[in-house]
């Protein structure tokens, strides 16, 4: 059977596995006796890749059927500093797993389009998973935590979710609402108002806004970055 390498964001890991996308994704979120139930959000890994930073080989080997021919469904190869160590040009494709099962996959892009001015909404996914407003776009965004930081606060690599805001991106303090799904609007009106006012980038919401990590409905972007290499994976509409 073929082995897959999955990078796991939430947690953090990377992991063989006999699964392909699909079944792994329901597998990792609708869990098992060992694991309890939860998203899943996972790149798969160019097979071939490999590094001295990781045991990919002895995982690859201890990756092998059960006794009744099942597949195997997972070896963790590592827990720590997984992201940064994998280069962009290795990640292939990201998967979104909903808590019941469901897996929607997006293929990988190097295009950006062009910021469209206004404000926006981020969740950071891995390394940290912070819930922030910016003035910048997802390109920006990623330059200033990334690779030219205007804080004491920087990261060898991010991934995150651009979310949507609407009528708010252009006016919080009067934009209609409309269908957002989030928490405590009010928080989130402040937290904007404040980037249109004050001399500030970006600005840290409240992650409780969330329950769930944001899934696309069409609109959504995730970003993958490194101090090198970036790339976008676009919602499907």
């Amino acid at each position: 059977m073929t082995v897959h390498l999955y990078l796991s964001l939430i947690p953090e890991a990377l992991i063989a596995s006999m699964l392909s996308p699909e079944e792994f994704g329901a597998y990792y979120a609708v869990g098992t006796q060992k694991k309890s139930r939860g998203q899943a959000i996972f790149f798969e890994i160019d097979p071939k890749f490999r590094s001295d930073f990781f045991h990919i080989e002895e995982g690859v080997k201890r990756c092998v059927v059960h006794e009744d021919g099942s597949p195997k469904s997972s070896i963790y190869i590592s827990v720590y500093r997984v992201l940064e160590n994998i280069p962009v040009d290795a990640i292939q494709s990201l998967y979104l797993t909903t808590q019941d099962g469901r897996t929607l996959g997006l293929d990988k892009s190097t295009q950006f389009p062009e910021d469209e001015g206004g404000l926006h909404l981020y969740r950071e996914i891995s390394p940290v998973s912070p819930l922030v407003v910016s003035s910048q776009g997802p390109k920006g965004f990623y330059e200033l935590i990334v690779k030219n930081p205007t804080s004491l606060i920087k990261l060898p690599a991010v991934c995150f979710a651009e979310l949507r805001l609407g009528d708010l991106a252009e006016d919080p303090q009067k934009g209609k609402i409309g269908d957002l799904p989030y928490k405590n609007m009010e928080h989130l009106r402040n937290c904007l108002v404040s980037l249109k006012t004050k001399f500030v980038m970006t600005k840290n919401g409240r992650s409780a806004a969330f329950q769930r990590h944001p899934f696309p409905n069409g609109q959504e972007r995730f970003l993958c970055g490194q101090s090198e290499e970036d790339a976008l994976f676009p919602a499907a509409g």
